[in-house]
């Protein structure tokens, strides 16, 4: 078991943008890929996934002005937002963590085998979408088997809500040949999609229909995603009463984050495409003619769609009011900023880019996610605590806001437990 937790943390130390390209490099040999050009996918996934990542911490560099602001505003604070990368690196310190780790990627190549999928989830760095219900199951529980059964069910979950997704996924975003299997975000879409159905009953909601790629051809230059940050730019520095200096930084930031997202994620799309084609000729020869596969990837390939580029951009100072309106907020949620950007895709997704709908489905979601994240603060320090990492104090996470296997199981504590 320790030589197994050895290699599990030497593979997480090296961090998702080392990891992923020698998980795609590794699924193009399995599908007879010649060497080279497995190499050259490998690496641009990586290096698109890197491009990724460095974009993103643009964007939260950018707004760190206007968090510090509206920090110093708040008063009464006493728990911490100690962000998703913390919390998702504590969840791979359970004692379990090495065995279902094999054990997931085991149960997809049955359910692949016996037909019950056509989704292969490579997206390992994510499992943390796993682990941290399972490590938090185990907390709350003080049972290890039950940690684990959490866990391999959210594995089935990423897979089968995944099989969910891939249809309107592909249509959508244009990602053939992939689909979503960050479980957190897809176990969203589903209560999404009756949200669309709802407003498809409400007069003047249902004919509201503004498309941001419509706009931006209607607005010319001022519809431009560039133009569309400058001005959420200016409007969050004047707010937060930057000086003139502070308000080019951030209106060229958010302008830059804005224009590089899509670009990035199309480097991604360079390497996923070959490795898509080469996963469906080596189904059809393993499993049958008319079966296709799925490679199950990260949330952050939708990222590149013009709606949730705007659409993000407004819900970052809509979350930092959430500190200043949800009642009795004991914490800043510096942490959820940096997951907007995620949570943002799969309500795009479900209506279909339609800016309205998909502007008032996230009011709805960041409102939920930082309310749960507030109230569920003490089952997440008991799950951080069990893991090992100290911690002063109480601390929380949006994970345990918008996991709703999280919350399933922290009203289930609170119910039966407390």
């Amino acid at each position: 078991m320790d030589v197994l937790m050895n290699i599990v943390q030497t593979l997480l130390g090296m961090g998702a943008t080392a990891l992923l390209p020698i998980m795609i490099l590794i699924l193009g040999l399995v599908f007879r890929m010649k060497f080279g050009d497995a190499l050259k996918a490998g690496l641009l996934v990586g290096i698109g996934f890197n491009g990724l990542g460095l974009v993103i911490n643009l964007l939260f560099t950018t707004i760190q002005p206007a968090i510090d602001y509206y920090s110093a505003l708040g008063h009464g604070y006493t728990v911490t937002d100690m962000g998703w990368a913390a919390v998702g690196a504590a969840s791979w310190s359970v004692p379990f963590a090495p065995l279902v780790v094999p054990v997931i990627f085991l149960i997809n190549v049955i359910m692949i085998r016996l037909k019950k999928t056509n989704v292969m989830n490579v997206d390992i760095w994510n499992f943390i979408h796993m682990l941290i219900p399972g490590a938090l199951a185990y907390a709350l529980f003080d049972n290890m088997l039950i940690g684990i059964v959490v866990t391999l069910i959210m594995a089935i979950i990423a897979i089968k809500f995944g099989e969910h997704v891939a249809p309107a996924w592909q249509d959508y975003y244009g990602l053939e040949g992939t689909t979503c299997t960050t479980a957190s975000y897809i176990m969203m879409y589903p209560i999404f999609e009756l949200l669309d159905k709802l407003y498809d009953k409400i007069p003047g909601l249902n004919k509201a229909n503004i498309n941001v790629d419509q706009l931006s051809q209607k607005l010319g230059v001022f519809g431009e995603s560039s133009f569309i940050g400058v001005v959420v730019g200016i409007i969050l520095a004047l707010l937060t009463k930057q000086d003139i200096t502070g308000i080019f930084q951030m209106a060229i930031g958010f302008a830059s984050v804005l224009v590089l997202i899509p670009r990035m994620v199309a480097v991604m799309m360079e390497g996923i495409t070959p490795i898509g084609g080469a996963a469906n000729e080596f189904m059809s020869k393993w499993v049958g003619e008319d079966d296709t596969l799925l490679i199950g990837m990260d949330v952050c390939l939708g990222l590149g769609d013009p709606t949730c580029i705007v659409v993000t951009a407004i819900m970052i100072p809509y979350t930092i009011l959430c500190a200043f309106i949800i009642p009795n907020m004991s914490y800043f949620p510096v942490g959820i900023l940096s997951v907007v950007c995620y949570t943002v895709v799969m309500p795009t997704l479900a209506h279909r880019g339609n800016f309205v709908r998909t502007i008032i489905s996230c009011i709805l979601m960041i409102t939920f996610i930082a309310w749960a994240t507030n109230v569920f603060a003490p089952e997440a320090t008991m799950m951080v605590s069990t893991t090992g990492l100290k911690v002063d104090g109480m601390v929380t996470d949006s994970f345990f806001g918008y996991n709703l296997m999280n919350v399933l199981l922290e009203v289930i504590h609170r119910v039966f437990m407390m």
